[in-house]
């Protein structure tokens, strides 16, 4: 090895190292726009429900105790959603993602703002029937139920999503 030299520098120039893998953003845009497209605004919702006061929602298999601690605010609510103002695209839309994203940083207890409907026409609620009936369809949500008085009322739902598997 006494008579070992080094190599002189190649002759071309040295590329930056390759990009990271893309992100799938157009897979993730259209599985939510054919979840979207799969939700329907004719369920009949009232079925599902339970016949408290409140109208609430829990999927076979939960128990009631679930829905019963949820109700009393034993779940500390990690994120909200605020629906006024929107449209029933635009809040369907906004829901979908909304749970989406929830489900992707793991989130479990939602509270979904959808308003009283005391602005709709013939205040009439347009949205607090909608929600109701597009989260019945959603199979990460668990259970559902009216907000308590602190926490929105009869304009807001508290929502209980599957654990991220």
């Amino acid at each position: 090895m006494a008579d070992a030299r080094p190599l002189r520098p190649p002759d071309r120039v040295l590329l930056a190292p390759p990009p990271p893998p893309a992100l799938p953003l157009q897979s993730r845009r259209d599985e939510q726009e054919a979840l979207a497209a799969s939700l329907s605004d004719d369920i009949d919702v009232e079925r599902l429900l339970e016949t408290d006061a409140e109208l609430s929602f829990r999927r076979p298999g939960i128990g009631p105790e679930v829905l019963r601690r949820l109700r009393r605010g034993q779940w500390v609510v990690q994120d909200e959603l605020d629906l006024h103002g929107m449209r029933r695209d635009q809040a369907r839309d906004a829901l979908l993602g909304f749970i989406q994203h929830a489900q992707a940083r793991d989130r479990r207890c939602l509270r979904v703002i959808h308003g009283k409907g005391l602005s709709s026409p013939g205040r009439e609620p347009v949205l607090k029937h909608k929600v109701r009936g597009w989260l019945v369809q959603i199979d990460a949500v668990l259970a559902f139920c009216q907000a308590g008085p602190r926490d929105g009322g009869a304009g807001a739902l508290l929502v209980l999503l599957r654990a991220r598997r």
